[in-house]
């Protein structure tokens, strides 16, 4: 008797797995096509086995000299615990720039770029600076091993994510708006709109709620498993950065000169800290004296805004125009009144100098180029593994994933 209820219940959980796997497998999930072959064999295989095992049990009840106290066959169970540890491992999935498409979440979740566009509206009234913040998260994401999510990842025990990396620090913020959004679209549609996506449209909302450009955004990736302070501290660039160094940055991920200049534009909202500024006001190139490309009576507000014993985290506008997305950043360089260094380098420097001229007389110009800009930089993928959380701060659980996966399909079903 107790072989048989032993036997009953591993046969109840290889149905009960057996039935999550395929419905994982049969699901919208995209499984590169070399795991989706090893997943169909392993489920043959399960299947099988399975079928053998409840021959041999049936067989050995027949037998008389089977005893109660006979130990049942465990391979059931062992082999069903090995085929859900790979499918926790095969749930995680890679994406590359041709799965970006405009228009993914048409079908799955249809209302998803206006739930974005909702929360960073309220965003934007409740305070006019956090748009814009949320707007830089994009290219902190983006450079640093592809746009994935990873900058919203926080630290654990075993991992240094990118929130306190040296260009991130007391600098990133506004990652709660990013939070609002990702409850408004779990709420209307559960595990289905990844992190990343959520800051590509929110940095488009950004620009287009603040008087800039509106485009059609390109949508499909996957959030990161990890994050990297390390990989962030060797690729993000210093406020005191010039545009050579920047020129060379923005190559590595084929990004051309006219969309380092353009991209540069997105401090046309928000601000910065003094922290960024104080070399340019008291010891540019270690001279002990001001930046000489600063404006004099601009040198002057500056002094008064960020003093040598000032708070260095006190901030002042990026441009003249801080909460309106126009072309005043470029009028203000040509002006000597870039706030950061690496702004106004683009202006003395001979190889985009004549680019800023150019955006600071033409804004539809400058339009255009940025648009280009962020759709090149947002097609920035890594190709490793990737799914999509359910909190944009934390990694999915593993399990409760597969179990949550399963559980979508049978509503969908129910439909």
């Amino acid at each position: 008797m107790g072989g048989n209820i032993i036997a009953k219940l591993s046969t109840n959980y290889c149905m009960t797995h057996s039935t999550i796997a395929h419905s994982i497998f049969s699901s919208t999930i995209k499984y590169p096509s070399n795991q989706r072959g090893k997943l169909q064999n392993l489920m043959s295989s399960v299947s099988s086995f399975h079928t053998t095992n409840k021959h041999t049990h049936s067989s050995k009840q027949n037998n008389k000299r089977s005893t109660m106290f006979q130990i049942p066959n465990n391979r059931p169970i062992i082999t069903m615990f090995l085929f859900l540890i790979f499918i926790i491992n095969i749930i995680t999935v890679t994406s590359s720039s041709s799965d970006l498409r405009p228009g993914f979440y048409s079908k799955t979740c249809p209302k998803a770029e206006t739930i974005v566009r909702d929360v960073m509206r309220k965003a934007l009234i409740r305070e006019p600076r956090s748009v814009a913040s949320v707007m830089r998260l994009q290219f902190h994401d983006c450079f640093v091993n592809g746009c994935d999510g990873s900058v919203l990842l926080d630290d654990t025990p075993t991992m240094l994510g990118e929130k306190l990396a040296l260009s991130n620090i007391n600098s990133l913020r506004s990652f709660e708006v990013v939070d609002e959004v990702k409850e408004a679209l779990e709420k209307a549609c559960p595990g289905v709109v990844s992190c990343a996506d959520i800051i590509i449209m929110a940095s488009r909302d950004a620009v287009a709620l603040t008087g800039g450009p509106d485009w059609e955004v390109r949508l499909g990736r996957l959030d990161s498993l990890t994050a990297s302070q390390e990989d962030s501290d060797n690729i993000m660039p210093s406020p005191r950065a010039n545009a050579s160094t920047l020129i060379d940055l923005f190559q590595r991920f084929n990004l051309t000169v006219k969309d380092l200049v353009a991209l540069s534009g997105s401090h046309s909202i928000g601000q910065g800290r003094c922290f960024s500024i104080m070399f340019r006001l008291y010891n540019q190139s270690g001279s002990g004296k001001p930046d000489p490309a600063l404006d004099p009576a601009f040198r002057l507000e500056l002094d008064k805004l960020c003093p040598l014993d000032v708070d260095q985290n006190k901030t002042g506008n990026l441009d003249s125009t801080p909460v309106i997305f126009d072309n005043q950043y470029f009028k203000d360089l040509v002006g000597g009144r870039g706030f950061l260094n690496s702004d106004q380098t683009l202006f003395t420097y001979p190889q985009t100098k004549g680019l800023v001229r150019f955006y600071s007389r033409d804004q539809s110009e400058f339009f255009k180029a940025f648009v280009k800009g962020m759709l090149k930089m947002g097609d920035l993928q890594s190709g490793r593994p990737g799914e999509v959380r359910r909190n944009c701060r934390v990694v999915n659980d593993r399990f409760a994933y597969v179990l949550f996966q399963h559980k979508m399909q049978k509503n969908v079903k129910s439909i």
